[in-house]
């Protein structure tokens, strides 16, 4: 069967024919290819072509498609575990590691997902607080938790709408929506509901409307607020953890979240989220304290094993960072000069191994507004040339770009190369 065929069948038997809605390539007017196999950054679909991935997994594999040691440790391990539901020596070893060495993590519990990662830290929050309503940020995801899916209506001080069908409005009445980058609103938020506020979740990089670094007086001002009004400040590194800096982007603000949420690139590919902080808030969990929160398959050895091998490959090798650090710089000056000799309208936000292209006339993008002027026809035209051209690339303008350990100065060049004729056909 070639890629046409299998996705047509699979349309019969799954919603959309996919298990997450992105990667229908609806919002592209396109099918997509199927996916066969993966090496380093080469991916190859069922109908033989082959794409330089800067997709990545949505994020989790900065070591590459089947990093061999991460490969290893799975297939070692599946000799004599898959699941116990039961106590491990290596959940222990992968949490032991993880509190030694990033900072602000103390004590750690082990789930499924980036989505069950940051709505148990809610739900842990909320007990720890006594308080019930949360901030979110408009523009921010934090999975499909039904007080998350929430649209931003207008005016300062906004309330909670749901955005997905099947949230009834009671589940986010408790959920405030702020502005990202926006002390004044913030502060005006805090002033009318800052006794009721539980916490405040934000992604301190944010991912999911496009790259864009939170301002690091705004991060401050976050801090100062949950202070004064006794709320916890979660920072949501499900994206940005291990990968922006191995300590993640709480290293980049000299700011101390009391939560932190975890996923992708701790799980080496396979599914994995852990919620981390202080010992006197995380104690409040079930069986120590009264928050209760369990899962059939969290801390399960195959997943562990993974993630041990993952991160102890990253905390051996600093070295990796800076060639992800310089291969993001080479693909972001890249861009721009092009666009610049083009005249093509073009912002390139990066962090780290992550950006974004935004196809705009504005100076920068720093807010979930400036996103929403983006050229999303011309994005699209963009996104199928890549494609065609060989690159893989996330099916959205409010999605990221990311970088692995494996890029190279080569398959820069060669992106480069495909860029600087879709700026041409754009003249």
């Amino acid at each position: 069967m070639n890629n046409l065929e299998i996705f047509e069948e699979s349309k019969k038997y799954m919603p959309g024919g996919v298990n997450s809605p992105v990667r229908c390539f609806k919002e592209m007017g396109m099918n997509p290819p199927v996916i066969k196999s993966g090496k380093g950054v080469i991916i190859r679909d069922e109908d033989g072509k082959e794409y330089i991935d800067f997709v990545l997994a949505w994020g989790p594999l900065l070591l590459g498609h089947c990093d061999e040691d991460v490969v290893k440790a799975i297939k070692e391990t599946s000799e004599n575990a898959l699941a116990f539901g039961a106590p491990t020596k290596l959940e222990l070893e992968l949490s032991k590691f993880m509190c030694e060495n990033l900072d602000n993590v103390e004590m750690i519990r082990m789930v499924n997902s980036g989505t069950e990662a940051t709505m148990s830290a809610v739900k842990l929050a909320r007990g720890y607080t006594g308080k019930s309503k949360i901030v979110k940020f408009a523009g921010c995801y934090h999975g499909h938790f039904d007080g998350f899916l929430i649209e931003a209506g207008s005016g300062v001080l906004t309330e909670g709408i749901p955005g997905s069908l099947g949230v009834p409005k009671e589940s986010v009445e408790n959920t405030l929506i702020g502005l990202y980058n926006d002390k004044v609103q913030i502060k005006e938020l805090f002033k009318k509901y800052g006794n009721e506020i539980a916490a405040v979740i934000i992604e301190p990089v944010a991912g999911n409307m496009g790259v864009i670094k939170a301002n690091e007086d705004f991060i401050k001002e976050l801090r100062d607020l949950c202070d004064e009004y006794g709320a916890l400040l979660i920072f949501d590194e499900v994206m940005t953890g291990f990968r922006v800096a191995f300590k993640g982007a709480q290293i980049l603000f000299d700011i101390k979240p009391d939560l932190i949420t975890y996923a992708k690139i701790m799980g080496g590919g396979l599914p994995c989220g852990a919620y981390a902080g202080k010992k006197e808030i995380m104690e409040k969990l079930s069986p120590c304290g009264g928050v209760y929160q369990a899962g059939t398959m969290s801390g399960n050895p195959i997943v562990m094993a993974a993630g041990l091998a993952t991160l102890t490959k990253l905390k051996n090798n600093t070295e990796f960072y800076d060639n992800v650090e310089k291969m993001g710089k080479k693909l972001q000056d890249g861009l721009i000069k092009i666009s610049e000799e083009n005249n093509l309208p073009l912002i390139v936000n990066r962090v780290g191994g992550m950006l974004t292209l935004f196809f705009t006339e504005l100076e920068k993008v720093n807010t979930y507004e400036d996103v929403k002027t983006c050229d999303n026809e011309r994005f699209k035209r963009y996104f199928k040339h890549m494609l065609n051209e060989g690159f893989n690339i996330a099916p959205s303008q409010f999605e990221a770009m990311f970088l692995s350990v494996k890029h190279t100065e080569e398959h820069i060049d060669k992106f480069l190369d495909a860029f600087k004729r879709f700026a041409i056909n754009e003249k």
